[in-house]
């Protein structure tokens, strides 16, 4: 019995002190607790919520007490039929997302320059089973605003402590 506790707690242990960290979730610098995105989507602001949530930080509701702003400019999102099938019907898609966004912090005073992000992702669409190729959509849409805010998130970091240093 003593033999199986040790086991355990060894596992404990080793486990707690291997660095694992939840899916998605960054060591964030201390400025970057509290981040204010201007402009954007809903859905690209839900993201930065999530993401910012899972890594110990939060989307703030204003400019005053943000350590970072990240404004987003010109965000779009297409849509573009691929391939057709010989009824004339849309086989294939491309989803193509693109936004600009700035760094700056609370004072307006600008950390980075205007850079863009696209992504591009295509999918079939199957006529025989249309309502689940529109969750189909739904969830790739999601998994790129996610892919966004995390490009977001990792270049300010970046910007972030190459500042402290």
């Amino acid at each position: 019995m003593l033999t199986k506790n040790a086991a355990v707690l060894v596992m404990a242990l080793l486990l707690s002190a291997c660095g694992y960290h939840l899916r998605g979730a960054f060591q964030l610098p201390e400025n970057m607790k509290n981040v204010y995105v201007e402009g954007g989507s809903g859905a690209l602001r839900e993201q930065f919520s999530q993401v910012l949530g899972a890594s110990s930080g939060q989307l703030a509701g204003s400019r005053k007490g943000a350590g970072i702003v990240i404004k987003i400019f010109n965000e779009t999102f297409n849509r573009r039929v691929l391939s057709l099938s010989s009824r004339g019907k849309s086989n294939e898609f491309e989803l193509d997302y693109r936004l600009e966004y700035e760094l700056a912090n609370a004072g307006d005073a600008l950390l980075l320059e205007r850079q863009a992000v696209e992504i591009r992702r295509d999918y079939y669409n199957d006529q025989q089973f249309v309502i689940a190729k529109d969750s189909e959509e739904a969830g790739i849409r999601n998994e790129m605003y996610e892919q966004a805010v995390h490009s977001i998130v990792n270049r300010a970091r970046v910007v972030l402590e190459a500042g402290a240093k």
